[in-house]
């Protein structure tokens, strides 16, 4: 072969090799990129729902976790006191109101009798009436036998004094029937007074109810002593030591939740008009810029704050000076979701990332392999 050939055939290669190099750098500078981009993950505030000293402590810093693992332990003695002390109450409650249950019970069939006894009572008026009209038409008939001197003087006397007996026998009665009916309406006001101290019976009583919410509220609270992992994650910026006070609903530590990682990618104004949900995205991150990572456009942001206009210094706004010659592209947060994350590319919160969106790819299925952003781009 000829020098002449070797020289065209070797400057034909490198002519192709820099065109598929330039393409690519081109595919690259084509599509929207931003060196702008950072790791982001749900951060879960760990905090105790109740107050005492920490006595367990069986974590480290940057440890990871599973869910359900315990973080860390609450001194548990004063809510296992208080367990104890509902429940006395509980129980005390029950006996209270077994108590009233049967004051009830009494004060009903008090009510009862006294019933009884007034239908008795008008059982005996009605007797009485009967034998007061007997006795009297007695007494008047003995009275007509006497003018017409076919009875004696004492037969009349004694027909009197029968009909006045059973007329005062009849409204002693009488006395006495609204006595038992004063008596009955007393019992029906004791019975409702001892009915509205018992409330609902049972297990129903608004008393037992509340000692039973003050059970499982010291229930509760003895659970809360051991504080638990919510979420699969890693520990960070650890600041408990053994014997520090835990505070109710003040946040102790920091938990990064392994399964919600994203990239935010904050993009300059101009560069978001053709991106869509679902166009693909390369992300290289500062720690492993070797070691691309894929992913999907998940959203774009709406709106970012405003410096401009804000209230400052006596109420009054705030305005940045500009150029007029030069107008500054603000940056808009688009949320990237990572597909695939390998075993030895480790995410961390807050790192940097260079984001790469391939617009137009949006619902495509393509697996074709990618490579890093350019250094000169990264």
């Amino acid at each position: 072969m000829s020098t002449t050939l070797r020289v065209l055939l070797s400057g034909a290669v490198v002519l192709v090799a820099v065109a598929i190099a330039g393409y690519k750098y081109w595919d690259y500078v084509v599509n929207p990129w931003t060196r702008d981009g950072q790791v982001r993950a749900q951060v879960v505030q760990i905090t105790p729902r109740v107050s005492a000293p920490i006595i367990k402590l069986p974590i480290k810093d940057n440890q990871p976790v599973k869910a359900g693992d315990l973080l860390f332990e609450i001194d548990p003695r004063t809510f296992a006191a208080a367990l104890d002390q509902a429940n006395a109450s509980l129980d005390s409650t029950r006996d209270s109101i077994a108590a009233l249950e049967k004051q009830v019970d009494a004060a009903k069939a008090v009510v009862e009798a006294a019933k009884a006894e007034v239908q008795q009572a008008a059982i005996t008026i009605r007797q009485d009436a009967a034998s007061v009209l007997e006795t009297k038409q007695e007494f008047e008939r003995q009275q007509k036998l006497q003018k017409e001197g076919a009875t004696s003087t004492r037969a009349v006397e004694q027909a009197r004094a029968n009909f006045v007996s059973w007329t005062e026998k009849q409204r002693a009665d009488e006395a006495q029937l609204l006595e038992m009916q004063a008596t009955v309406l007393q019992e029906q006001a004791n019975l409702e007074k001892v009915q509205a101290d018992l409330g609902m019976p049972g297990e129903q009583n608004a008393e037992v109810r509340a000692a039973k919410a003050a059970v499982e509220q010291a229930k509760l609270n003895l659970e809360f002593t051991k504080v638990k992992a919510p979420v699969d994650g890693y520990v960070t910026n650890l600041n408990l030591r053994l014997g520090s006070q835990a505070v109710a609903n003040q946040p102790a530590l920091a938990l990064v939740d392994i399964n919600s990682f994203w990239i935010h990618g904050f993009f300059k104004e101009n560069y978001i008009e053709d991106m869509r949900e679902g166009d693909r995205a390369i992300v290289t991150l500062m720690t492993y810029p070797d070691k691309p990572l894929e992913g999907r456009v998940d959203s774009l942001g709406w709106g970012i704050a405003q410096e401009d206009g804000s209230t400052g210094f006596d109420l009054l706004p705030t305005i940045s000076p500009t150029f007029e010659w030069i107008r500054l592209a603000q940056r808009v947060p688009v949320r990237i979701h990572l597909e695939e994350v390998p075993d030895d590319v480790k995410l961390r919160v807050g790192t940097t990332a260079s984001v790469l969106v391939m617009t137009g790819t949006a619902g495509s299925d393509s697996k074709e392999p990618v490579a890093a952003v350019p250094r000169a781009l990264q």
